[in-house]
């Protein structure tokens, strides 16, 4: 009887360690909530099919998902566009690569004080991301509706406010804020332009479409990617990944789901 006690409480030690270890095959890519983790979990049954466990690591800073796939937490992150990823391997020297792009999220101008952008006072405080990747896009996007004029000759993904030299209308620049904390801060009317990134705005419930003044192009270059490790772009998983990511089933959920706030890319 006591050997069969023993068994018993051996067995029940085993199956949760058991259980433990489903997950030693899983691919595990990291993301922001919305729309990328959203997007991985319509996959996610389309790639399991294919012999991919896939599992999803959602983070809600995006200082935190390169490290992680940079210390192999991560087999590859879904959140970053192009030239946020070529900044942070120019400045910390990780040695991550692009996989391939997904789709674009169009970046907004919201006002809670202004219905459109011709309404705009002189002297207008516009807040906007601390990361600097955004500030040439963010730039680029109130000189495309005539706003400022940037330097010519200057790379504009790369322009700062000091790149400036047309501003009629005065507006003051302020970037010294976390991209999360900007719908709080749009909700609380805390200046009268605040620039906020498709998918923060998403995680907390606008539809940049129709709740901001002014919304980025389809065309814009800021592509958002899967990124790996050097090395591992050529992996079956990651190309398997890509591959359902721009299938015409992907594809549709996010043009239906997100309406335009969200547009897919098919290279």
């Amino acid at each position: 009887m006591k050997k069969i006690f023993a068994l018993l409480f051996t067995a029940l030690l085993i199956l949760p360690l058991a259980a433990c270890g489903n997950d030693d095959d899983a691919f595990v890519v990291g993301a922001t909530n919305k729309p990328h983790a959203e997007i991985l979990e319509k996959a996610k049954p389309i790639l399991e099919e294919q012999g991919i466990n896939l599992k999803i690591q959602t983070f809600s800073k995006y200082e935190l998902i390169n490290p992680a796939l940079v210390d192999k937490d991560l087999d590859a992150n879904f959140f970053q566009h192009l030239p946020y990823l070529e900044l942070q391997v120019e400045e910390f020297g990780y040695d991550i690569v692009n996989a391939g792009g997904i789709h674009i999220e169009p970046i907004g101008i919201y006002s809670k004080r202004y219905k459109s952008l011709d309404e705009i006072e002189d002297g207008a405080t516009v807040i906007m991301s601390s990361s600097v990747p955004d500030h040439g896009r963010i730039l680029s996007l109130f000189e495309t509706f005539g706003l400022l004029k940037l330097k010519d000759g200057i790379d504009k993904t790369a322009a700062s406010v000091e790149d400036i030299v047309e501003n009629p209308k005065n507006l003051k620049f302020k970037y010294d804020y976390s991209p999360d904390l900007l719908p709080k801060i749009y909700e609380n009317d805390e200046a009268e332009l605040v620039v906020i990134n498709s998918n923060y705005a998403l995680d907390a419930g606008l539809n940049p479409v129709k709740d901001s003044i002014a919304i980025e192009g389809s065309e814009s270059p800021y592509v958002n990617i899967i990124a790996v490790r050097k090395g591992d772009e050529n992996r079956e998983e990651v190309k398997k990944l890509i591959e359902v990511l721009r299938s015409e089933e992907i594809q549709n959920f996010i043009l239906e789901e997100y309406g335009g706030s969200v547009v897919p890319v098919s290279e």
